[in-house]
């Protein structure tokens, strides 16, 4: 058992020994089908504290020859696996952290060289006649010693792209360990399987890659692996059965990442932590600064502001993510800054719609928060006024509410603009941005015989009254009430009985006006 060479598997024991473990052990099912095939090079990317690692010592653990791992995967789902027996512990498995090997090479120019250094030893203390006494090239020795062995090597490379984060301009020191890369394990006889996990996809230069063999599955398109990207809704749903938590609430704090095949993914560690905690908080994203975000947000490409403007309102924005160059500075508009976030874990992405949007209330507060604290004042006091409109609306005062939503618009109109009904939904929404203490927001919800623009739901241990709004665009509030009325909206909110507010609301062009008008009703 080696640090490098065939490492044992502690890691994964841990894993497996924690209070809260879910079994994505299926995945081997996956990787036994790539070994020695065209398909062998895999490259995972997806957020920070997503499991990545786990991941990484899970598949150290099965494949490496350097421990008996058959107990450790005994009732794991890959046990039922008919391949299960045949690639247990049978692999040279050589595992490159390489965030620790940035580290302890002190500069990053060193990292290169530091890492066949350590490799090299280890290699040294098992192969030692296979390769020549003075080969520097990890590379070349691995050549060397397949060629004297007949046997080749999985490569297990965790964190492999920190160097372009934590180094993010320093694109000479990137073109030399990309180069390394490349030489290590493009077209390597002794090359059995590659497996990488990282933030960022890999990177790009022009039009090319230069590990452009491995096949990449990331947060706008994880393919067939989406499952493993995170908690799937029915591990979700059966924690949240096992510990008794509300699963509803789960959804709104940690569900929004959405992949083809309607698969919804949920934030491990912010499930976990709720789990044990019994308690709904940011999580995942206290774990990291808000001023991480606010640096792409203060990128204004293309009124990248104001689609963020939309999207704490609920909306969505369609973007091109075919432009971005899979690192954090090479930004040339808005799409490739809100690709980034999709990546980072901060927007979600519908690959059927090709839309981004805000997953879900844990970034959501993330967002309100780089707003809040980074000189975005217009948008600072609407989010700090929305409590006075609420108050109005669950009062009935139709005046002040109009009033109100005049100032949202008349003393912002830098950071928002109405451009359709659309957007008035949005704006709507942001304005009363507090209401998502107490109840759960859905634009769009379909009700009756059409749609409600905003609805409301009061959270289980709220009092509120459900609120069911609808907007309209130069016509009259008085029609917005028709509508509500005439789509039997309040009969078909499934599972709610209570009081219930019909807001109907009218924006005019010409005044700049709104007008509002609150009935009560009861379900």
């Amino acid at each position: 058992m080696g640090i490098y060479l065939n490492p044992g598997n502690q890691a994964f024991q841990e894993a497996v020994n924690s209070e809260i473990y879910v079994d994505k052990s299926s995945l081997l099912s996956y990787t036994n089908k790539r070994i020695r095939t065209k398909q062998k090079y895999i490259c995972i990317s997806r957020p920070r504290r997503f499991g990545k690692s786990m991941t990484a010592a899970m598949l150290s653990a099965y494949y490496s020859a350097g421990c008996d791992s058959k107990n450790l995967f005994d009732g794991l789902h890959i046990a039922k696996d008919p391949s299960f027996d045949s690639y247990l512990n049978r692999y040279n498995v050589i595992f490159l952290n390489i965030q620790r090997f940035l580290s302890r090479a002190k500069k990053p120019e060193n990292l290169v060289s530091y890492l066949e250094k350590a490799v090299l030893k280890e290699l040294r203390q098992n192969y030692e006649s296979c390769f020549d006494e003075g080969e520097e090239h990890l590379a070349a020795a691995l050549e060397q010693i397949f060629n004297a062995t007949e046997k080749g090597f999985l490569f297990i490379i965790d964190e492999w792209d920190c160097i372009f984060r934590e180094r993010q301009q320093d694109t000479e020191v990137q073109t030399s360990y990309l180069d390394f890369l490349r030489d290590l394990l493009k077209d390597q006889v002794y090359v059995e399987l590659a497996y990488m996990t990282g933030i960022l996809p890999i990177k790009k230069y022009g039009t090319h890659s230069a590990l452009n063999m491995f096949e990449e599955c990331s947060m706008t398109d994880a393919g067939v692996l989406a499952e493993y990207v995170g908690f799937t809704e029915r591990e979700v749903q059966e924690l949240c059965g096992q510990y008794g938590v509300d699963f509803s609430e789960m959804q709104r704090w940690y569900d929004g990442y959405l992949f083809s095949g309607n698969i919804h993914i949920y934030n491990p560690k912010s499930v976990v932590d709720a789990l044990l905690r019994k308690k709904f908080s940011n999580y995942w994203t206290g774990t990291e600064t808000y001023e991480a975000l606010k640096v792409y947000i203060d990128m204004d490409f293309d009124g990248l502001k104001n689609t963020i403007v939309m999207m704490l309102g609920g909306g969505r924005c369609r973007i091109n993510s075919r432009t971005f160059q899979n690192d954090m500075t090479s930004f040339g508009s808005k799409d490739d800054v809100l690709t980034l976030l999709v990546h980072l874990g901060y927007l979600a992405y519908d690959g059927e719609s090709g839309e981004v949007f805000i997953p879900n209330q844990e970034v959501v507060d993330e967002f309100a928060n780089a707003v809040e604290s980074g000189g975005w004042d217009e948008l600072a006091k609407i989010l700090k006024a929305s409590e006075a409109l609420l108050e109005a609306t669950l009062n009935g005062d139709e005046t002040e509410v109009g009033r109100r939503l005049d100032e949202v618009h008349m003393e912002n109109t830098s950071v928002l603009t109405y451009n359709d009904e659309n957007s008035l939904s949005c704006v709507i929404a942001l304005a009363y941005f507090s209401a998502r203490k107490n109840y759960t927001l859905i634009r769009e919800m379909p009700l009756g015989k059409g749609f409600a623009d905003v609805v409301f739901i009061p959270k289980r241990f709220s009092a509120n009254p459900a609120l069911l709004v609808e907007l309209k665009w130069d016509k009259t509030a008085f029609g917005a009430i028709g509508q509500i009325k005439e789509k039997q909206y309040g009969d078909v909110l499934e599972n709610y009985f209570g009081n219930i507010l019909l807001v109907g609301i009218n924006y005019d062009r010409k005044t700049k006006k709104h007008t509002c008008i609150i009935e009560k009703t009861v379900k």
